[in-house]
């Protein structure tokens, strides 16, 4: 199936592939964030407790970030049309699943499989995308993935605290379900990509070890400091246990004939650069959505709602920075400079933010957001594009998959960290303004900042040495991403140069085969055109 006919211009099938594409994107995003408004009600409506809370969120990220690179693997393995078509049935499941749930259990398991499915169609949408558009090509399409990638992720809380508000929480995860099925029925009828017998298996063992490791080192991350100490007996075993399965697992990898993470990825600079870049925008793209939701409600007393609107200036520049910069690149096969100045955009937006405090006028820090807006629009998606780029065909849905999967990693960790120095600056901020409290009768000692408080139940001054406390917190988680955005700058500065290959996945794949045949030729002196394609292709990898 060609996505670009010879016009150069959309086909209207490609564009009804696409939105079907897109709607299933939206609800696995959406899956990650739609809930922050309503857990609170969901977890005292089904008689649940914290541990409720944090497992409701832990288990959909857990599943998203661990499934990844499996469903990367098998789409270089099988039908990546009943790939998808598996992932959105596995959402809708485990959808309607969380949506019924009278009790807590069942929350979990719902999300859970939610979490399955989003993880498919977070790396299967990208995937697709290279096998109908190229590189060169898919700049095009980037503005409607920077729409569908605000409203998944920025907007979510702003979009679950509306239909909580209207129409009841349950329908967080009705509506999606409605969504997963449309795009279903336009993904029957409209996605027809050509089959590649791939003789590849699954590496059993491989997969039960990276997804053993994975899931315990989240664990440890999101419950250390909580549940248990750092440093104590339950971190030292989850810590340890991870370890040994990852390292286990790498060796694994590289003894088998199918990994689920081919050892071979990492010999390519651009992948390896790419994955660098890519971590540090995963702690600026989660980073930024959780903690400036975090200082406008309870350092500024702004409400769900108003706090989802108040960040509308990242959400349309994440929108006009990824269409405006994919239309250029598209038309002229430079893709570089546009990153390299999102990239710097972006640390000067984190830079900006660091400075805030109680008092910051919201124009400045609407200001800031445009700038990580437009550096997150120029710079996360490209990154993947820029991966597909130079991957070996053979390996193109993994290497996809692995850049998303260590974005996501990347970010769930960093947020997980970042949370515990916001807690520790906002608790030293209100240590040091006990004394002067306490010296007024003000309990001051009742108030503990490693968990969210609740403003309205607090009293004045205290609640105002709360805020300012906060926005410290939050002023300090921001300057310690500037480093990591830093890291991003440079690891784009490296990467190779490369022009953006003008063909799709499956033509590359098509002219690989007949490559192979050329070569086999080639041993009874027929050599011509597919030796010059295939050196070519050669070069375009770096290889």
């Amino acid at each position: 199936m060609s996505a670009i006919d010879s016009s150069n211009r959309p086909s209207t099938n490609v564009l009804r592939t696409l939105a079907g594409l897109l709607m299933g994107l939206l609800v696995a995003l959406l899956a990650t964030s739609i809930v922050a408004t309503s857990l609170p009600i969901i977890v005292h409506d089904l008689n649940g407790s914290q541990a409720t809370f944090t497992w409701a969120v832990t288990s959909t990220l857990l599943a998203i970030t661990v499934s990844t690179p499996l469903w990367g693997k098998l789409s270089d393995l099988v039908d990546r049309k009943a790939l998808v078509q598996s992932a959105l049935i596995i959402f809708i499941v485990g959808s309607i699943v969380a949506g019924c749930a009278q009790e807590q259990f069942t929350l979990i398991g719902g999300r859970l499989l939610q979490g399955v499915g989003a993880g498919g169609l977070m790396s299967l949408v990208q995937i697709v995308m290279a096998d109908i558009i190229s590189p060169r090509d898919r700049g095009k399409y980037m503005g409607l993935f920077g729409a569908v990638m605000v409203v998944g992720t920025a907007a979510g809380p702003l979009v679950g605290g509306i239909i909580t508000d209207g129409f009841g929480w349950r329908w967080n995860f009705f509506i999606p379900v409605v969504v997963a099925l449309l795009a279903l029925v336009l993904i029957h009828f409209t996605l027809h990509l050509p089959r590649h017998q791939s003789k590849g298996t699954l590496d059993y063992l491989g997969a039960v070890l990276i997804t053993s490791g994975v899931s315990l080192l989240l664990i440890w991350i999101t419950l250390a400091g909580k549940d248990f100490a750092w440093v104590s007996a339950p971190s030292g075993y989850l810590a340890g246990g991870a370890l040994v399965l990852l390292v286990v697992a790498a060796i694994v990898e590289t003894k088998v004939k199918d990994p689920i993470i081919p050892p071979a990825l990492f010999r390519n600079r651009t992948f390896n650069i790419a994955i660098v870049a890519s971590l540090s925008v995963g702690v600026g793209v989660y980073g930024t959505s959780v903690f400036i939701s975090q200082y406008l409600q309870l350092a500024r007393g702004a409400n769900a709602t108003e706090s989802g609107l108040l960040v509308l200036p990242q959400l349309i520049a994440v929108v006009l920075a990824s269409t405006i910069a994919g239309a250029v690149i598209s038309r002229t096969g430079k893709w570089k400079a546009w990153m390299v100045v999102g990239a710097t955009l972006l640390a000067a937006g984190l830079a900006g933010l660091s400075t805030i405090d109680l008092y910051t006028p919201y124009y400045l820090i609407w200001i800031y957001l445009a700038l990580v807006g437009t550096g997150i629009g120029t710079v996360m998606q490209n990154l993947i594009l820029v991966a597909e780029n130079t991957a070996d065909i053979r390996h193109m849905g993994v290497t996809s998959a692995s850049v998303a999967f260590f974005r996501t990693l990347g970010g769930t960790i960093g947020v997980t960290v970042l949370s515990a120095i916001l807690a520790a600056s906002a608790s030293r901020s209100l240590d040091d303004a006990k004394p002067g409290l306490i010296g007024e009768g003000v309990p001051a000692d009742e108030v503990d900042l490693t968990t969210l408080p609740d403003m309205t139940a607090l009293s004045e001054p205290l609640r105002s040495a709360v805020a300012e406390a906060y926005a410290q917190g939050v002023s300090d988680v921001f300057l310690a991403c500037v480093p990591l955005a830093l890291v991003t700058i440079l690891a784009i500065a490296l990467l190779p140069n490369l022009p953006l290959n003008a063909r799709n996945r499956s033509q590359r794949l098509a002219d690989a085969e007949t490559d192979t045949a050329v070569e086999i030729a080639g041993g009874h002196g027929v050599l011509g055109d597919g030796e010059e394609a295939l050196n070519e292709e050669k070069s375009r990898r770096g290889l």
